[in-house]
C-alpha cells in the first residue's frame, strides 16, 4: 500500500495500557482541528485486555475504536514484546504509513517505537525524556530505548527536555506540555453527572482517601504484602480508603498472598474508569499510589499525593508539598500522612498549571499535531 498523498498525513498511534488511551484522547481531538488532514490509524495491541482497563476508556473518553487489536495479552515482558514487535512490524508493512505515534513507557511503546524505526518510519514519542534514573524500572528501560529510536521528542516538562539534552537528543525534542493534563482539563469542565462513582460508594467529601498499586516491582508477593500492610495500617488509623485493584495485584493476592484481608476502613473495588477516577480525587484527602498518572492527576486537581517509590519522574509535583515520596515499602507512610492530616486542606488550593506552569497550559496536543505537520512538509 502506498504512502498518503501530499494533501494527507497517514499517521498510526499505537497503544495498549489505560494512559495510553488518556494521552491519546487528546491527540485524537487536535488531529480533527490540524491545518493538514491527518488519517491516524490506532493500533491497540491488547497489552490491557480486560475491558475495565481497556473498552471502558475508548467509550468514555469518545476516542474513536481501534482500527485493529492485536490482542497480546498478558505474557512474561520477552514474550510479550516479542509478539507486539512481530504483528505491529506486520501492520506497518501493510499501511506503509508517514509517522508512528507512540505514548509513554510500556511495552507497547517500546515495540512499536522499535518496529517503526527498523522499517524507517518516523517515530514520535508522545512523553518523551522522563527519566527516574531507576533501571530496576521496566518503564525507565523502555523509555531511554523509545526516545533513542525516535525522530519527534515531545516533552511534557522543562526537565524533561534538559534530560532529553543531557543525552544528546536536544535537536528533535520539542517542548509541549503534557496531554494528560489537556485531557483533565477537558473533562475536567464536562458535566458532573458523567460519574457516579461518589453516589454509588457513598464517599463523603474530604472524609475518604484513594490507594493505587500496580507496578512491576511493587507486585512481586514480598513487596506487595509490606505495601498492602502499610495501607491496611493507614486505613486503620486514618479513615476509610478505596482501593481499587489493578488485575496484576489482584492476581498475586490471590495466588501468593490468599490469607491477606483488608481492614475494615479499607474498600477493596475494582478497576476504576477515567471519569470516575477524576471525580475521586476531587473529593479525595489524599491519594497514595505508585502510578505515574495519579501523581499528576492529583496535583492537577490539587489533592495532596503520596508516592508509594522511592522516586519520582515526574519533579514537578514535589513542589510545594504536593506530592512526597513514602518508600516503595511504605516504610514512611505514616509519616506522610500524620504531616498531611495536621495540614487544612486550602493550604494545598494554588493553581497547579496555567502557562506558566509546568505541566503546559493545556495546549500540547495542538502543539504535537503541528509539529507533526512540520515533520511531514519538511519531508517532502
Amino acid at each position: 500500500m502506498r504512502s498518503s498523498s501530499a494533501r494527507e498525513i497517514k499517521t498510526v498511534s499505537i497503544v495498549g495500557a489505560r494512559p495510553q488511551f488518556v494521552k491519546l484522547g487528546p491527540v485524537s481531538r487536535a488531529m480533527k482541528r490540524a491545518r493538514l488532514k491527518i488519517r491516524d490509524l490506532i493500533l491497540h495491541t491488547g497489552q490491557h485486555y480486560d475491558d475495565s482497563m481497556s473498552q471502558i476508556f475508548f467509550d468514555e473518553l469518545a476516542i474513536p475504536q481501534p482500527n485493529v487489536n492485536l490482542g497480546v495479552g498478558s505474557a512474561p515482558q520477552g514474550a510479550q514484546t516479542a509478539r507486539m514487535l512481530e504483528a505491529i512490524e506486520a501492520y506497518l508493512s501493510e499501511i506503509r504509513p508517514d509517522a508512528v505515534i507512540v505514548y509513554g513507557d510500556t511495552n507497547s511503546t517500546l515495540a512499536g517505537a522499535l518496529a517503526a524505526a527498523k522499517m524507517h518510519i518516523p517515530v514520535a514519542h508522545v512523553e518523551a525524556g522522563l527519566r527516574s534514573f531507576n533501571r530496576r524500572m521496566p518503564e525507565e528501560l523502555n523509555r531511554i530505548a523509545t526516545d533513542h529510536l525516535s525522530e519527534m521528542l515531545f516533552a511534557p516538562t522543562r526537565t524533561a527536555i534538559q534530560n532529553l539534552a543531557s543525552e544528546g537528543l536536544g535537536s528533535r525534542s520539542l517542548l509541549t506540555g503534557d496531554v494528560m493534563y489537556d485531557a483533565v482539563l477537558f473533562h475536567a469542565a464536562a458535566p458532573h453527572d458523567r460519574s457516579s462513582v461518589v453516589r454509588n460508594l457513598e464517599l463523603l467529601h474530604g472524609e475518604y482517601g484513594i490507594a493505587t498499586i500496580h507496578r512491576a516491582e511493587n507486585t512481586t508477593a514480598q513487596e506487595l504484602d509490606k505495601l498492602l500492610c502499610a495501607i491496611n495500617d493507614a486505613a486503620s488509623r486514618f479513615g476509610r480508603i478505596v482501593f481499587p485493584m489493578h488485575p496484576r495485584t489482584s492476581a498475586i493476592v490471590k495466588d501468593k498472598l490468599p490469607d491477606w484481608r483488608p481492614d475494615a476502613n479499607l474498600d477493596v473495588t475494582g478497576p476504576i474508569g477515567y471519569i470516575d477516577m477524576l471525580s475521586m480525587i476531587g473529593g479525595a484527602r489524599w491519594v497514595l499510589t505508585d502510578s505515574g498518572g495519579l501523581q499528576k492527576e492529583a496535583f492537577f486537581l490539587n489533592c495532596p499525593c503520596i508516592t508509594l517509590r522511592n522516586e519520582t519522574e515526574w519533579l514537578e509535583t514535589l513542589q510545594d508539598g504536593a506530592n512526597s515520596i513514602a518508600g516503595s515499602d511504605g516504610r514512611l507512610l505514616m509519616e506522610k500522612l500524620t504531616a498531611l492530616a495536621s495540614q487544612p486542606r486550602e493550604i494545598l488550593q494554588r493553581p497547579p498549571a496555567g502557562i506558566d506552569g509546568p505541566f503546559g497550559a493545556g495546549d500540547a496536543a495542538e502543539r504535537i499535531v503541528e509539529a507533526i505537520c512540520v515533520h511531514r512538509e519538511a519531508k517532502r
